[in-house]
């Protein structure tokens, strides 16, 4: 679905790179950079590495030794999802890529449907959406009050922010460059959920075209999930002041 409505133009994908934040992933990173290779054979990968206690550095650093395509970003402190994304967008934007992908370390994300996501960009779309709510989507090994949680929490968004996205906090995304350039990357201190749907609002706001994609999420099978009930109620706050700011332009600094 288009948020919108003008036919798309078929485009050239360009460079790709994938970027994988990692906080304590060890275990997960191996399989993940293996099935995006398989997947997206032509496409570079960026792990942006926390500092894990774990060790998930050190074994990035192993993978990137033997392959040219594999780049890693070493920083010094768990700072939140937000600002790993946007460490990784500024790198691959001064690298020249010409789309970003935001995918999980812990496989939830499905490499093999990165294709998908790729296409639509080449259709047009200056962001992608992998979405779990759209005709076609699913999610695997959820509680019933997991599913709640998330639906509930992208209808409010929607309503709340006037846009017409069903998975505005869905991590699994592709970004051209230059949409990240029009939307721009100051004044973001959103982590988590909120980190997500602003990046997606600002898209919206911009006036570019954002579609979503059905995806099939799966549940990690190994690790624990860095999601925590203050990155939910910090994305409850942000959403409900976006919306009852009404603004049209993008978030600014000071909503963020």
């Amino acid at each position: 679905m288009s948020v919108n409505e003008e036919p798309l133009m078929a485009v050239s994908r360009g460079r790709v790179v994938v970027i994988i934040p990692t906080y304590n992933e060890r275990d997960n990173l191996s399989p993940i950079v293996e099935r995006i290779r398989a997947a997206t054979p032509a496409a570079d990968i960026l792990v942006v590495d926390d500092a894990s206690p774990d060790g998930t550095g050190q074994l990035a650093d192993e993978l990137a030794a033997g392959e040219a395509k594999i780049h890693v970003m070493h920083r010094d402190a768990k700072e939140g999802l937000g600002a790993a994304y946007l460490a990784g967008f500024g790198w691959a934007l001064r690298h020249g890529y010409d789309v970003m992908v935001e995918m999980d370390a812990d496989g939830s994300h499905r490499p093999e449907e990165l294709p998908l996501l790729l296409a639509a960009v080449e259709d047009g779309a200056d962001l992608v959406i992998g979405s779990r709510w759209v005709q076609g989507g699913t999610v695997q090994d959820w509680p019933r009050s997991r599913e709640v949680l998330s639906r509930g929490g992208n209808t409010y968004a929607r309503l709340m922010l006037g846009t017409h996205l069903r998975d505005a906090t869905g991590g699994y995304r592709a970004f051209r460059a230059s949409a990240l350039e029009k939307i721009g990357l100051t004044g973001i201190d959103s982590r988590g959920y909120s980190f997500q749907i602003e990046m997606a609002l600002r898209a919206v706001r911009a006036g570019l075209t954002v579609v979503e994609v059905p995806i099939t999420f799966a549940e990690r099978e190994r690790g624990s999930s860095k999601m925590s009930g203050h990155i939910v109620a910090e994305a409850m706050w942000k959403v409900t002041r976006w919306g009852l700011g009404g603004k049209r332009g993008r978030p600014s600094h000071d909503d963020s």
